[in-house]
């Protein structure tokens, strides 16, 4: 496949940026998006060009760093992670614009990396359990209903990849940290920081500067994990819920 790249170059978050175009050759629809980056940053070093920087760890889709805009689309045409897409997902001849997160808590670090240390310091103000320290408790001393179980491991699903953000028109996070306090609210484990954590999260969430959510339903849809959107309605729920009882 003979591919032009319009990939958005940025040397800082204080710098200004624009597309560059790249023309590439010989690439294989069966290679993930990721490995035809690979290329082209082989082909730039060659050439004594600067690699273009994009943030992978796994490879999996599990791990959620492989944040792109392709195409307008956060992770591109298919409902999956990019390191998961495949070139097979685009025609030969094809121009493909590729841009990082567009959110205001989410900053440029290079090109097409940015900074999603917002979402850990979310987690950090309330996606924990109490739990007291010694040896591990038995594995069924605390018995939980399969619907919560279930409940709680579809939340837990959420890699923190951030396409929600960049999907929504107001780049909010509500269904990212709807995930967190939901995966852990409906399980007993989690009830003794059940108000707090809602209302603590929600806090630490509009102070990084995520946008106010609409239900506009762009994230769902852009969720490579199917985190549903009524997570955000049961969020909201709790969070109103803690608000009367004053935590």
């Amino acid at each position: 496949m003979r591919l032009t790249l319009r990939v958005w170059r940025q040397r800082n978050a204080g710098a200004d940026g624009a597309l560059s175009t790249y023309e590439i050759d010989g690439i294989s629809p069966d290679m993930s998006f990721l490995e035809m980056l690979d290329t082209l940053n082989e082909e730039l070093i060659l050439s004594g060009g600067d690699p273009v920087a994009f943030d992978h760890d796994c490879r999996e889709g599990i791990c959620g760093a492989c944040s792109l805009v392709i195409n307008g689309a956060a992770h591109g045409p298919e409902r999956t992670t990019t390191c998961q897409l495949h070139m097979r997902s685009f025609r030969d001849g094809d121009t493909i614009d590729i841009e990082p997160w567009r959110a205001a808590a989410f900053p440029v670090v290079k090109d097409l990396v940015v900074d999603r240390s917002a979402f850990d310091r979310i987690i950090q103000a309330g996606g924990y359990i109490t739990a007291p320290t010694g040896a591990a408790p038995e594995a069924h001393a605390t018995p939980v209903p399969k619907p919560d179980a279930d409940s709680a491991f579809e939340h837990a699903e959420c890699i923190g990849c951030g396409a929600c953000v960049a999907a929504c028109p107001n780049g909010a996070a509500m269904l990212f940290t709807s995930a967190k306090v939901n995966h852990l609210n409906v399980l007993p484990q989690g009830a003794p920081e059940r108000g707090t954590r809602v209302l603590d999260m929600v806090a630490q969430m509009d102070e990084e500067g995520f946008g106010g959510c609409t239900l506009a339903g762009e994230c769902a849809t852009a969720c490579p994990k199917g985190i549903p959107l009524f997570s955000i309605t049961a969020m909201n729920r709790e969070f109103l819920r803690a608000a009367r009882k004053g935590r």
